[in-house]
Protein backbone atom coordinates (compact mmCIF):
# COMPACT_ATOMS: atom_id res chain seq x y z
CA UNK A 1 0.00 0.00 0.00
CA UNK A 2 1.29 3.46 -0.89
CA UNK A 3 2.12 5.68 2.08
CA UNK A 4 3.73 9.08 2.49
CA UNK A 5 6.87 7.81 4.19
CA UNK A 6 10.54 7.76 3.23
CA UNK A 7 11.74 4.62 5.01
CA UNK A 8 10.26 2.62 7.85
CA UNK A 9 13.59 2.84 9.68
CA UNK A 10 13.36 6.64 9.95
CA UNK A 11 9.56 6.98 10.04
CA UNK A 12 9.18 7.72 13.75
CA UNK A 13 12.14 10.08 14.12
CA UNK A 14 11.12 12.09 11.06
CA UNK A 15 7.52 12.29 12.33
CA UNK A 16 8.68 13.52 15.75
CA UNK A 17 10.90 16.15 14.16
CA UNK A 18 8.01 17.28 11.97
CA UNK A 19 5.91 17.69 15.11
CA UNK A 20 8.63 19.67 16.88
CA UNK A 21 9.22 22.04 13.96
CA UNK A 22 5.57 23.09 14.04
CA UNK A 23 5.23 23.33 17.84
CA UNK A 24 6.20 26.98 18.09
CA UNK A 25 9.14 26.26 20.36
CA UNK A 26 7.10 24.82 23.22
CA UNK A 27 8.43 21.28 22.68
CA UNK A 28 11.89 19.76 22.36
CA UNK A 29 13.43 16.30 22.15
CA UNK A 30 16.24 14.74 24.11
CA UNK A 31 19.46 13.95 22.32
CA UNK A 32 19.90 10.25 21.66
CA UNK A 33 18.21 9.54 18.33
CA UNK A 34 17.32 7.01 17.13
CA UNK A 35 17.29 4.85 20.27
CA UNK A 36 16.01 7.47 22.68
CA UNK A 37 12.97 9.30 21.36
CA UNK A 38 11.63 11.53 24.12
CA UNK A 39 9.55 14.69 23.59
CA UNK A 40 9.55 17.17 26.49
CA UNK A 41 8.06 20.53 27.38
CA UNK A 42 10.41 23.48 27.09
CA UNK A 43 8.44 25.53 29.64
CA UNK A 44 8.48 22.92 32.39
CA UNK A 45 8.62 23.92 36.06
CA UNK A 46 10.41 21.14 37.96
CA UNK A 47 8.76 22.21 41.19
CA UNK A 48 5.59 20.49 39.99
CA UNK A 49 4.77 16.80 39.53
CA UNK A 50 5.85 15.58 36.10
CA UNK A 51 3.35 13.48 34.14
CA UNK A 52 4.99 11.05 31.72
CA UNK A 53 3.46 8.58 29.31
CA UNK A 54 4.38 6.87 26.08
CA UNK A 55 4.60 3.58 24.29
CA UNK A 56 4.80 2.41 20.72
CA UNK A 57 4.31 4.89 17.90
CA UNK A 58 1.50 4.51 15.39
CA UNK A 59 -1.14 5.91 17.76
CA UNK A 60 -0.64 9.56 16.81
CA UNK A 61 -1.40 12.11 18.06
CA UNK A 62 -0.74 10.01 21.16
CA UNK A 63 1.65 10.34 22.78
CA UNK A 64 3.83 13.27 21.71
CA UNK A 65 0.81 15.25 20.55
CA UNK A 66 -0.40 15.55 24.15
CA UNK A 67 2.83 16.96 25.58
CA UNK A 68 2.30 20.49 26.81
CA UNK A 69 0.86 22.68 29.53
CA UNK A 70 -2.03 20.98 31.28
CA UNK A 71 -1.31 17.47 30.04
CA UNK A 72 1.91 15.47 29.65
CA UNK A 73 5.30 16.73 30.66
CA UNK A 74 7.08 14.19 28.47
CA UNK A 75 6.29 11.40 26.03
CA UNK A 76 8.59 8.43 25.50
CA UNK A 77 8.15 7.06 21.98
CA UNK A 78 8.99 3.60 20.71
CA UNK A 79 9.02 2.31 17.17
CA UNK A 80 5.67 1.51 15.53
CA UNK A 81 3.70 -0.67 17.96
CA UNK A 82 6.86 -1.37 19.99
CA UNK A 83 7.54 -0.33 23.57
CA UNK A 84 10.37 2.15 24.16
CA UNK A 85 13.47 0.85 25.87
CA UNK A 86 14.21 1.09 29.58
CA UNK A 87 16.96 3.63 28.88
CA UNK A 88 14.57 5.79 26.87
CA UNK A 89 11.97 5.79 29.68
CA UNK A 90 14.65 6.51 32.29
CA UNK A 91 15.99 9.36 30.17
CA UNK A 92 12.50 10.87 30.11
CA UNK A 93 12.12 10.55 33.87
CA UNK A 94 15.50 12.08 34.63
CA UNK A 95 14.95 14.93 32.18
CA UNK A 96 11.77 16.34 33.76
CA UNK A 97 11.50 15.04 37.33
CA UNK A 98 12.34 17.31 40.28
CA UNK A 99 11.74 17.02 44.01
CA UNK A 100 7.96 16.84 43.48
CA UNK A 101 8.39 13.50 41.67
CA UNK A 102 6.69 12.08 38.59
CA UNK A 103 3.73 9.95 37.59
CA UNK A 104 4.15 7.33 34.86
CA UNK A 105 0.94 6.55 32.96
CA UNK A 106 1.34 3.17 31.25
CA UNK A 107 -1.06 1.24 29.04
CA UNK A 108 -1.50 -2.39 30.05
CA UNK A 109 0.79 -4.17 27.60
CA UNK A 110 3.58 -6.45 28.73
CA UNK A 111 6.41 -4.56 27.03
CA UNK A 112 5.26 -1.19 28.38
CA UNK A 113 4.75 -2.52 31.91
CA UNK A 114 8.20 -4.11 32.01
CA UNK A 115 10.17 -1.26 30.45
CA UNK A 116 8.42 1.54 32.31
CA UNK A 117 8.46 -0.53 35.51
CA UNK A 118 12.20 -1.19 35.42
CA UNK A 119 12.94 2.43 34.53
CA UNK A 120 10.84 3.52 37.53
CA UNK A 121 12.88 1.26 39.82
CA UNK A 122 16.13 2.69 38.53
CA UNK A 123 14.85 6.23 39.00
CA UNK A 124 13.79 5.46 42.55
CA UNK A 125 17.26 4.06 43.19
CA UNK A 126 18.60 7.49 42.25
CA UNK A 127 16.40 9.10 44.88
CA UNK A 128 13.47 10.26 42.73
CA UNK A 129 9.85 9.94 43.75
CA UNK A 130 8.09 7.89 41.06
CA UNK A 131 4.53 6.57 40.96
CA UNK A 132 3.29 4.33 38.15
CA UNK A 133 -0.31 3.60 37.15
CA UNK A 134 -1.52 0.99 34.66
CA UNK A 135 -4.48 1.80 32.42
CA UNK A 136 -6.69 -1.21 31.60
CA UNK A 137 -9.90 0.31 30.26
CA UNK A 138 -10.65 -2.12 27.38
CA UNK A 139 -13.74 -4.24 28.13
CA UNK A 140 -13.75 -6.21 24.88
CA UNK A 141 -12.53 -9.32 26.71
CA UNK A 142 -14.33 -9.15 30.07
CA UNK A 143 -12.72 -12.32 31.47
CA UNK A 144 -9.19 -11.30 30.55
CA UNK A 145 -6.97 -11.07 33.70
CA UNK A 146 -5.02 -8.18 32.18
CA UNK A 147 -7.33 -5.93 30.09
CA UNK A 148 -5.63 -3.74 27.52
CA UNK A 149 -5.10 -0.02 27.86
CA UNK A 150 -6.68 1.92 25.01
CA UNK A 151 -8.24 5.36 24.46
CA UNK A 152 -9.45 5.71 28.06
CA UNK A 153 -5.81 6.53 28.79
CA UNK A 154 -6.61 10.06 27.56
CA UNK A 155 -8.89 10.62 30.58
CA UNK A 156 -5.90 9.93 32.81
CA UNK A 157 -3.55 12.15 30.80
CA UNK A 158 -5.95 15.08 30.98
CA UNK A 159 -7.07 14.87 34.60
CA UNK A 160 -3.64 14.00 36.05
CA UNK A 161 -2.07 16.70 33.88
CA UNK A 162 -4.55 19.31 35.10
CA UNK A 163 -3.90 18.43 38.74
CA UNK A 164 -0.14 18.50 38.25
CA UNK A 165 -0.39 21.90 36.55
CA UNK A 166 -2.25 23.17 39.62
CA UNK A 167 0.64 22.09 41.84
CA UNK A 168 -1.10 19.12 43.48
CA UNK A 169 1.31 16.74 45.24
CA UNK A 170 2.29 13.39 43.71
CA UNK A 171 0.30 11.15 46.05
CA UNK A 172 -2.95 12.95 45.24
CA UNK A 173 -2.24 13.02 41.51
CA UNK A 174 -1.55 9.26 41.54
CA UNK A 175 -4.65 8.63 43.64
CA UNK A 176 -6.82 10.54 41.17
CA UNK A 177 -5.24 8.66 38.26
CA UNK A 178 -6.04 5.28 39.86
CA UNK A 179 -9.61 6.38 40.52
CA UNK A 180 -10.03 7.42 36.88
CA UNK A 181 -8.57 4.13 35.68
CA UNK A 182 -11.02 2.20 37.86
CA UNK A 183 -14.01 4.02 36.35
CA UNK A 184 -12.97 4.20 32.67
CA UNK A 185 -14.29 1.68 30.13
CA UNK A 186 -13.64 1.50 26.39
CA UNK A 187 -14.35 -0.60 23.32
CA UNK A 188 -13.62 -0.16 19.61
CA UNK A 189 -15.01 -1.23 16.25
CA UNK A 190 -13.45 -1.13 12.79
CA UNK A 191 -14.37 -1.83 9.18
CA UNK A 192 -10.78 -2.53 8.19
CA UNK A 193 -7.39 -3.43 9.60
CA UNK A 194 -4.48 -1.04 9.95
CA UNK A 195 -1.51 -0.90 7.60
CA UNK A 196 1.86 -1.37 9.31
CA UNK A 197 4.62 0.39 7.35
CA UNK A 198 6.80 -2.09 5.48
CA UNK A 199 4.37 -4.98 5.94
CA UNK A 200 1.58 -6.30 3.71
CA UNK A 201 -1.93 -5.33 4.77
CA UNK A 202 -3.88 -8.09 6.49
CA UNK A 203 -7.27 -8.49 4.81
CA UNK A 204 -9.15 -10.37 7.51
CA UNK A 205 -12.41 -8.36 7.65
CA UNK A 206 -14.66 -9.33 4.72
CA UNK A 207 -17.11 -7.02 2.99
CA UNK A 208 -20.28 -6.45 4.97
CA UNK A 209 -18.55 -7.15 8.28
CA UNK A 210 -16.99 -5.09 11.06
CA UNK A 211 -14.68 -6.17 13.84
CA UNK A 212 -15.83 -5.47 17.38
CA UNK A 213 -13.46 -5.22 20.31
CA UNK A 214 -10.20 -5.04 18.41
CA UNK A 215 -7.02 -3.61 19.94
CA UNK A 216 -4.93 -0.62 18.90
CA UNK A 217 -2.04 -2.70 17.55
CA UNK A 218 -3.91 -4.47 14.80
CA UNK A 219 -4.77 -7.48 16.94
CA UNK A 220 -8.09 -9.17 16.00
CA UNK A 221 -11.30 -8.22 17.72
CA UNK A 222 -13.50 -10.37 19.87
CA UNK A 223 -15.85 -11.11 16.99
CA UNK A 224 -16.78 -10.12 13.48
CA UNK A 225 -20.28 -8.75 13.24
CA UNK A 226 -22.59 -7.83 10.38
CA UNK A 227 -22.30 -4.16 9.46
CA UNK A 228 -25.20 -2.19 8.02
CA UNK A 229 -25.13 1.36 9.39
CA UNK A 230 -23.45 3.74 11.81
CA UNK A 231 -26.50 3.62 14.08
CA UNK A 232 -26.42 -0.16 14.41
CA UNK A 233 -22.65 -0.16 14.83
CA UNK A 234 -22.93 2.29 17.71
CA UNK A 235 -25.77 0.23 19.18
CA UNK A 236 -23.50 -2.83 19.34
CA UNK A 237 -20.76 -0.80 21.03
CA UNK A 238 -23.24 0.63 23.54
CA UNK A 239 -24.57 -2.84 24.35
CA UNK A 240 -21.05 -3.86 25.41
CA UNK A 241 -20.35 -0.68 27.36
CA UNK A 242 -23.63 -0.36 29.23
CA UNK A 243 -23.16 -3.25 31.70
CA UNK A 244 -19.67 -1.97 32.57
CA UNK A 245 -20.52 1.70 33.06
CA UNK A 246 -21.67 3.23 36.31
CA UNK A 247 -24.84 5.13 37.08
CA UNK A 248 -25.31 8.84 36.82
CA UNK A 249 -23.76 11.34 34.42
CA UNK A 250 -20.78 10.35 32.28
CA UNK A 251 -18.24 11.91 29.97
CA UNK A 252 -17.69 10.11 26.66
CA UNK A 253 -14.58 10.14 24.51
CA UNK A 254 -15.31 9.42 20.85
CA UNK A 255 -12.04 8.44 19.22
CA UNK A 256 -11.21 8.11 15.53
CA UNK A 257 -8.96 5.06 15.13
CA UNK A 258 -7.23 6.56 12.13
CA UNK A 259 -8.98 6.97 8.80
CA UNK A 260 -12.67 7.43 9.51
CA UNK A 261 -13.69 10.74 7.93
CA UNK A 262 -14.88 13.73 9.98
CA UNK A 263 -18.27 13.30 8.31
CA UNK A 264 -18.52 9.70 9.56
CA UNK A 265 -17.35 10.66 13.03
CA UNK A 266 -20.05 13.32 13.31
CA UNK A 267 -22.67 10.74 12.32
CA UNK A 268 -21.28 8.42 15.01
CA UNK A 269 -21.42 11.25 17.56
CA UNK A 270 -25.10 11.74 16.80
CA UNK A 271 -25.68 7.98 17.03
CA UNK A 272 -24.00 7.91 20.44
CA UNK A 273 -26.03 10.84 21.75
CA UNK A 274 -29.25 9.24 20.46
CA UNK A 275 -28.41 5.80 21.89
CA UNK A 276 -29.99 4.39 25.02
CA UNK A 277 -27.10 5.69 27.14
CA UNK A 278 -27.28 9.11 25.50
CA UNK A 279 -29.15 10.67 28.42
CA UNK A 280 -26.26 9.78 30.74
CA UNK A 281 -23.66 11.49 28.56
CA UNK A 282 -23.29 15.07 29.77
CA UNK A 283 -19.91 15.86 28.21
CA UNK A 284 -18.20 14.70 25.02
CA UNK A 285 -14.53 14.71 24.08
CA UNK A 286 -14.15 14.68 20.32
CA UNK A 287 -15.01 13.22 17.93
CA UNK A 288 -11.35 13.34 16.93
CA UNK A 289 -8.31 11.16 16.33
CA UNK A 290 -6.66 10.84 19.75
CA UNK A 291 -5.48 7.25 20.24
CA UNK A 292 -5.26 5.88 16.70
CA UNK A 293 -4.09 2.63 15.18
CA UNK A 294 -2.29 3.99 12.12
CA UNK A 295 -4.91 4.11 9.32
CA UNK A 296 -7.55 1.88 10.88
CA UNK A 297 -11.02 2.82 9.63
CA UNK A 298 -12.81 2.55 12.92
CA UNK A 299 -13.77 4.27 16.14
CA UNK A 300 -13.78 3.66 19.85
CA UNK A 301 -15.94 4.94 22.67
CA UNK A 302 -14.63 5.48 26.19
CA UNK A 303 -16.82 6.35 29.16
CA UNK A 304 -16.06 7.76 32.61
CA UNK A 305 -18.41 8.65 35.48
CA UNK A 306 -18.41 12.44 35.72
CA UNK A 307 -17.82 14.35 38.94
CA UNK A 308 -17.63 18.11 39.31
CA UNK A 309 -13.91 17.93 40.07
CA UNK A 310 -13.18 15.73 37.06
CA UNK A 311 -15.27 17.97 34.82
CA UNK A 312 -13.25 20.99 35.92
CA UNK A 313 -10.03 19.12 35.11
CA UNK A 314 -11.33 17.95 31.73
CA UNK A 315 -12.34 21.45 30.58
CA UNK A 316 -9.21 23.16 31.94
CA UNK A 317 -7.29 24.85 29.10
CA UNK A 318 -4.27 23.06 27.68
CA UNK A 319 -1.49 23.80 25.20
CA UNK A 320 -1.39 20.56 23.13
CA UNK A 321 -2.99 21.05 19.74
CA UNK A 322 -4.23 17.46 19.63
CA UNK A 323 -6.63 17.78 22.57
CA UNK A 324 -10.05 18.43 20.98
CA UNK A 325 -11.65 19.84 24.08
CA UNK A 326 -14.49 18.63 26.27
CA UNK A 327 -17.92 20.06 25.47
CA UNK A 328 -21.36 19.83 26.98
CA UNK A 329 -23.91 17.66 25.21
CA UNK A 330 -27.32 19.23 24.82
CA UNK A 331 -30.33 19.62 22.64
CA UNK A 332 -29.94 20.89 19.09
CA UNK A 333 -30.67 24.58 18.92
CA UNK A 334 -32.81 25.57 15.94
CA UNK A 335 -33.20 29.19 14.87
CA UNK A 336 -36.11 30.32 12.68
CA UNK A 337 -35.48 31.13 9.05
CA UNK A 338 -34.97 34.86 8.46
CA UNK A 339 -37.82 36.96 7.15
CA UNK A 340 -38.17 36.73 3.41
CA UNK A 341 -36.79 33.21 3.20
CA UNK A 342 -39.59 31.28 4.82
CA UNK A 343 -41.47 29.93 1.79
CA UNK A 344 -45.11 30.70 1.17
CA UNK A 345 -46.76 27.33 0.93
CA UNK A 346 -49.32 26.73 -1.80
CA UNK A 347 -52.76 25.52 -0.78
CA UNK A 348 -52.85 21.71 -1.23
CA UNK A 349 -55.35 20.32 -3.71
CA UNK A 350 -56.06 16.84 -5.05
CA UNK A 351 -55.95 15.45 -8.57
CA UNK A 352 -55.66 11.69 -8.75
CA UNK A 353 -54.34 11.57 -12.30
CA UNK A 354 -51.60 14.12 -11.55
CA UNK A 355 -50.66 12.33 -8.32
CA UNK A 356 -50.28 8.99 -10.09
CA UNK A 357 -48.21 10.59 -12.85
CA UNK A 358 -45.84 12.35 -10.45
CA UNK A 359 -45.41 9.27 -8.27
CA UNK A 360 -44.61 7.25 -11.39
CA UNK A 361 -41.95 9.79 -12.39
CA UNK A 362 -40.43 9.62 -8.93
CA UNK A 363 -40.40 5.81 -8.89
CA UNK A 364 -38.61 5.75 -12.25
CA UNK A 365 -35.80 7.91 -10.88
CA UNK A 366 -35.58 5.93 -7.64
CA UNK A 367 -35.29 2.65 -9.55
CA UNK A 368 -32.50 4.10 -11.69
CA UNK A 369 -30.43 5.26 -8.70
CA UNK A 370 -27.71 2.59 -8.75
CA UNK A 371 -27.32 2.58 -12.54
CA UNK A 372 -26.99 6.36 -12.68
CA UNK A 373 -24.49 6.38 -9.81
CA UNK A 374 -22.37 3.80 -11.59
CA UNK A 375 -22.48 5.87 -14.78
CA UNK A 376 -21.60 9.06 -12.92
CA UNK A 377 -18.66 7.31 -11.23
CA UNK A 378 -17.00 7.04 -14.64
CA UNK A 379 -16.73 10.81 -14.95
CA UNK A 380 -17.75 12.31 -11.61
CA UNK A 381 -18.24 11.49 -7.96
CA UNK A 382 -20.91 8.84 -8.45
CA UNK A 383 -23.86 10.61 -6.88
CA UNK A 384 -26.19 11.62 -9.74
CA UNK A 385 -28.53 8.72 -9.11
CA UNK A 386 -28.60 9.35 -5.36
CA UNK A 387 -29.22 13.07 -5.83
CA UNK A 388 -32.20 12.47 -8.11
CA UNK A 389 -33.54 9.61 -5.99
CA UNK A 390 -33.32 11.70 -2.81
CA UNK A 391 -35.33 14.45 -4.46
CA UNK A 392 -37.85 11.91 -5.78
CA UNK A 393 -38.35 10.39 -2.34
CA UNK A 394 -38.83 13.84 -0.84
CA UNK A 395 -41.37 14.73 -3.53
CA UNK A 396 -43.37 11.56 -2.83
CA UNK A 397 -43.33 12.39 0.87
CA UNK A 398 -44.57 15.93 0.13
CA UNK A 399 -47.33 14.82 -2.23
CA UNK A 400 -50.16 15.58 0.20
CA UNK A 401 -48.95 19.19 0.49
CA UNK A 402 -48.83 19.88 -3.26
CA UNK A 403 -51.46 21.81 -5.23
CA UNK A 404 -52.06 18.90 -7.59
CA UNK A 405 -55.14 20.47 -9.17
CA UNK A 406 -53.44 23.76 -10.09
CA UNK A 407 -50.79 23.35 -12.80
CA UNK A 408 -49.25 26.81 -12.33
CA UNK A 409 -48.89 26.48 -8.56
CA UNK A 410 -47.78 22.87 -8.91
CA UNK A 411 -44.79 23.83 -11.05
CA UNK A 412 -43.80 26.44 -8.48
CA UNK A 413 -44.34 24.07 -5.56
CA UNK A 414 -42.18 21.39 -7.18
CA UNK A 415 -39.45 23.98 -7.79
CA UNK A 416 -39.62 25.03 -4.13
CA UNK A 417 -39.47 21.44 -2.91
CA UNK A 418 -36.45 20.66 -5.10
CA UNK A 419 -34.62 23.79 -3.91
CA UNK A 420 -34.96 22.51 -0.34
CA UNK A 421 -34.29 18.80 -0.81
CA UNK A 422 -32.10 18.31 -3.87
CA UNK A 423 -28.41 18.99 -3.50
CA UNK A 424 -25.80 20.20 -5.94
CA UNK A 425 -26.08 22.38 -9.01
CA UNK A 426 -28.64 20.03 -10.56
CA UNK A 427 -31.01 20.75 -7.67
CA UNK A 428 -30.72 24.49 -8.18
CA UNK A 429 -31.15 24.22 -11.95
CA UNK A 430 -34.24 22.03 -11.70
CA UNK A 431 -35.71 24.33 -9.07
CA UNK A 432 -35.21 27.24 -11.48
CA UNK A 433 -36.66 25.12 -14.31
CA UNK A 434 -39.94 24.45 -12.51
CA UNK A 435 -40.20 27.96 -11.02
CA UNK A 436 -39.81 29.46 -14.50
CA UNK A 437 -42.31 26.96 -15.89
CA UNK A 438 -44.75 28.12 -13.21
CA UNK A 439 -44.26 31.75 -14.21
CA UNK A 440 -44.80 30.87 -17.88
CA UNK A 441 -47.93 28.90 -17.03
CA UNK A 442 -49.28 31.87 -15.07
CA UNK A 443 -48.90 34.02 -18.19
CA UNK A 444 -51.14 31.62 -20.14
CA UNK A 445 -48.70 29.20 -21.76
CA UNK A 446 -49.69 25.55 -22.13
CA UNK A 447 -47.79 22.71 -20.39
CA UNK A 448 -45.22 22.04 -23.16
CA UNK A 449 -44.48 25.70 -23.83
CA UNK A 450 -44.21 26.37 -20.07
CA UNK A 451 -41.62 23.60 -19.75
CA UNK A 452 -39.72 25.00 -22.73
CA UNK A 453 -39.70 28.37 -21.00
CA UNK A 454 -38.23 26.65 -17.95
CA UNK A 455 -35.53 25.08 -20.13
CA UNK A 456 -34.68 28.44 -21.65
CA UNK A 457 -34.29 29.93 -18.17
CA UNK A 458 -31.84 27.27 -16.95
CA UNK A 459 -29.82 27.68 -20.14
CA UNK A 460 -29.55 31.38 -19.36
CA UNK A 461 -28.61 30.83 -15.72
CA UNK A 462 -26.46 27.73 -16.08
CA UNK A 463 -24.82 28.64 -19.35
CA UNK A 464 -25.18 25.19 -20.93
CA UNK A 465 -26.42 24.67 -24.47
CA UNK A 466 -27.16 21.53 -26.51
CA UNK A 467 -23.85 19.84 -27.34
CA UNK A 468 -22.21 20.80 -24.03
CA UNK A 469 -22.68 17.29 -22.55
CA UNK A 470 -25.32 17.98 -19.91
CA UNK A 471 -28.89 16.87 -19.26
CA UNK A 472 -29.97 19.58 -21.73
CA UNK A 473 -28.72 17.35 -24.57
CA UNK A 474 -31.62 15.01 -23.81
CA UNK A 475 -34.14 17.44 -22.33
CA UNK A 476 -34.17 19.99 -25.18
CA UNK A 477 -34.94 17.50 -28.00
CA UNK A 478 -37.46 15.71 -25.78
CA UNK A 479 -39.41 18.90 -25.15
CA UNK A 480 -39.23 19.83 -28.84
CA UNK A 481 -40.77 16.45 -29.71
CA UNK A 482 -43.23 16.29 -26.82
CA UNK A 483 -46.08 17.87 -28.83
CA UNK A 484 -45.98 14.73 -30.99
CA UNK A 485 -46.45 12.47 -27.97
CA UNK A 486 -44.41 10.71 -25.32
CA UNK A 487 -42.94 8.03 -27.64
CA UNK A 488 -41.51 10.73 -29.91
CA UNK A 489 -40.14 12.62 -26.90
CA UNK A 490 -38.58 9.41 -25.53
CA UNK A 491 -36.89 8.64 -28.85
CA UNK A 492 -35.52 12.18 -29.08
CA UNK A 493 -34.26 12.06 -25.48
CA UNK A 494 -32.55 8.71 -26.07
CA UNK A 495 -30.82 9.97 -29.23
CA UNK A 496 -29.67 13.06 -27.39
CA UNK A 497 -28.40 11.11 -24.37
CA UNK A 498 -26.53 8.56 -26.49
CA UNK A 499 -24.90 11.34 -28.47
CA UNK A 500 -23.25 12.63 -25.28
CA UNK A 501 -21.06 9.50 -25.27
CA UNK A 502 -19.32 10.92 -28.34
CA UNK A 503 -18.81 14.38 -26.82
CA UNK A 504 -15.35 14.34 -25.26
CA UNK A 505 -15.05 18.04 -24.63
CA UNK A 506 -17.71 19.22 -22.18
CA UNK A 507 -18.33 22.95 -21.98
CA UNK A 508 -20.50 23.08 -18.87
CA UNK A 509 -21.12 21.16 -15.67
CA UNK A 510 -18.69 19.01 -13.67
CA UNK A 511 -17.63 17.14 -16.81
CA UNK A 512 -15.99 20.32 -18.13
CA UNK A 513 -13.20 19.78 -15.60
CA UNK A 514 -12.35 16.30 -16.85
CA UNK A 515 -9.96 14.94 -19.44
CA UNK A 516 -11.28 13.58 -22.74
CA UNK A 517 -10.49 9.94 -21.90
CA UNK A 518 -12.71 10.22 -18.82
CA UNK A 519 -15.73 11.14 -20.96
CA UNK A 520 -15.45 9.06 -24.09
CA UNK A 521 -17.73 6.09 -24.53
CA UNK A 522 -20.37 6.66 -21.88
CA UNK A 523 -23.41 8.88 -21.61
CA UNK A 524 -23.68 11.97 -19.47
CA UNK A 525 -25.57 10.75 -16.36
CA UNK A 526 -27.97 13.72 -16.31
CA UNK A 527 -28.90 13.20 -19.94
CA UNK A 528 -29.26 9.46 -19.30
CA UNK A 529 -31.63 10.19 -16.41
CA UNK A 530 -33.83 12.33 -18.70
CA UNK A 531 -33.85 9.64 -21.39
CA UNK A 532 -34.80 6.91 -18.92
CA UNK A 533 -37.59 9.04 -17.52
CA UNK A 534 -39.20 9.67 -20.90
CA UNK A 535 -38.69 6.05 -22.01
CA UNK A 536 -40.40 4.69 -18.91
CA UNK A 537 -43.26 7.17 -19.22
CA UNK A 538 -43.82 6.29 -22.87
CA UNK A 539 -43.82 2.56 -22.14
Amino acid sequence: MKQFINAKETLVTEAIDGTLRTAGGRLARLDGYPHIKVVVRTDWDRSKVAVISGGGSGHEPSHAGFVGRGMLTAAVCGEVFASPSVDAVLAGILAVTGKAGCLLIVKNYTGDRLNFGLAAERARAQGLKVEMVIVDDDIALPDLPQPRGVAGTLFVHKIAGALAEQGVELERVAEAARRIIKGAVSIGMSLDTCTIPGSPKEERIPAGKAELGLGIHGEPGVEQVAFSSAREAMQMVVERLEPAMGTGPHVALLNNLGSSTPLEMSVLAEALCQSRIGQQIRMLIGPAPMMTSLDMRGFSVSLLPLTEADQAALVAPVAPWAWPGCSSVGEIRVEPLPDGLTPIQAIPSENTETRVFLEHCCTILIDAEQDLNALDAKSGDGDTGSTLATAARALIKAMDKLPLADQTQLYRAIGLELSQTMGGSSGVLLAIFFAAAGDASASGMGPVDALKAGLERIQQVGGAQPGDRTMIDALAPALDALASGLPAAASAARNGADKTATITRAKAGRASYLAEDSLSGHNDPGAEAVARLFEALSG
